[in-house]
């Protein structure tokens, strides 16, 4: 399900930026300067900001954006939940928009085409993780916002603005078989789920576990149903049976019931942690068969509690984590989804509802993302009354 502007037609290279230049903002600023909406001060809520993109270099692409997925870790960063952040901070970092510029060196994405931007904008390139492909593991790999950038010295700014610099090759394609909006969280959620199931070789014959069903936990379950695994849901409760079973599950585990969760023991080959608060993993370590992993995917506030390790060693069982992927594998994961038709559930919002729309997602008050809706950036009150009449 999507709530929101329906998706549009699909527009030429000329036509999309006519359309892109529509329906930004009028602002009289330099092309550096960009309007955003970021945190301010420590403890203070999202507000209008302007702030200021690097001049292009030979090898960056320019980004008008056109949507940014709403994470949760962006309110985690935010709030200091996560430590301080140095301020003014722009959060998001699932940005899909259109190519207004490349540099000199830049041959394969055309003026004009869709693309995206994930959680990673730079990386070394020289350590043992860049060299294999794998640079959401390098030490020195620079995020989204809230990071050093080496280039300048300045602290990157994220996707709730109108426009973006990034290196080519930290820039993904957008296939057009996917609706831009609903694209947007599949640059962090989409890979994030994505990656463990690539890794653990998920497939027909495979039993797959999800362990909560938000905006991580969805995009698992579909992911792994179109991958062709059976997929049980594990949740508290049975508000979500529907919506499980909605989603490509064939089954759903209340985690509540202790019977469930008995009948349930050594059923699955691999089971997807979501969950974001500190949770007893020993409950569910009894779920996985011989050999099963659990892929631990969120990051709790606080510890975990402890479990008994015989769990582990009785049945040669690994507990692991994931973090992202890389960017090879991102696009790896953005074609399959659009190969197999699969998206994320969204709520479209502007800049005016984003304050409310953290207050939602920390209540879990949404199926199952939001995305801001760029074209809102920058726009006073009075516009956005106006065009609501």
């Amino acid at each position: 399900m999507m709530i929101g502007r329906p998706k549009p037609p699909p527009l030429n290279a000329a036509a999309k930026l006519n359309e892109h230049a529509r329906t930004r903002p009028s602002v009289n600023l330099a092309p550096a300067e960009v309007p955003a909406i970021g945190i301010a001060e420590p403890g203070g809520k999202l507000v209008p900001l302007v702030i200021h993109r690097r001049e292009p270099g030979p090898r960056d692409v320019v980004i008008e954006v056109e949507y940014c997925g709403l994470c949760h870790s962006d309110v985690h960063a935010g709030r200091g939940e996560w430590g301080a952040k140095r301020l003014p901070l722009v959060l998001g970092h699932e940005m899909v928009g259109i190519v207004s510029h490349t540099g000199a060196e830049v041959t394969d994405m055309p003026i004009g085409s869709r693309v995206g931007v994930g959680c990673l904008v730079d990386s070394c390139r020289d350590c043992e993780a860049c060299t294999a492909g794998e640079e959401q593991f390098c030490t020195a790999s620079v995020a989204t916002y809230g990071a050093r950038d080496p280039r300048t010295g300045e602290y990157t700014q994220g996707g709730y603005a109108t426009r973006i610099v990034v290196d080519a090759g930290y820039v993904l394609r957008i296939p057009d078989a996917l609706d831009p909006a609903a694209a947007a969280p599949l640059l962090c959620a989409g890979i994030t789920a994505y990656s463990p199931l690539r890794h653990h070789q998920v497939g027909p014959g495979t039993r797959v576990g999800v362990l909560g069903l938000g905006g991580l936990g969805h995009m698992a379950v579909k992911l792994a149903a179109a991958m062709g695994a059976e997929v049980s849901v594990l949740t508290r409760g049975s508000a979500k049976r529907e919506s499980a079973l909605h989603l490509g599950a064939s089954s759903v585990i209340d985690t509540l019931d202790a019977e469930q969760l008995h009948k349930a023991a050594d059923s699955l080959d691999l089971l997807i942690d979501t969950v974001s608060a500190p949770h007893d993993i020993g409950l569910y370590l009894k779920t996985l068969r011989r050999d099963g992993a659990l892929v631990q995917l969120s990051l709790p506030e606080g510890p975990m509690p402890a479990f008994d390790t015989r769990a582990l060693v009785f049945k040669r069982l690994s507990y692991t984590g994931s973090l992202i992927g890389s960017i090879a594998e991102t696009q790896q994961m953005l074609d399959f989804c659009a190969e197999n038709q699969v998206k994320c559930d969204i709520e479209l919002v502007g800049a005016e509802g984003l304050n409310e729309a953290w207050d939602r997602m920390v209540a879990a008050d949404v199926k199952y993302r939001f995305v801001l809706d760029a074209a809102t950036v920058g726009r006073n009150e009075t516009q956005q009354q106006s065009e609501g009449a």
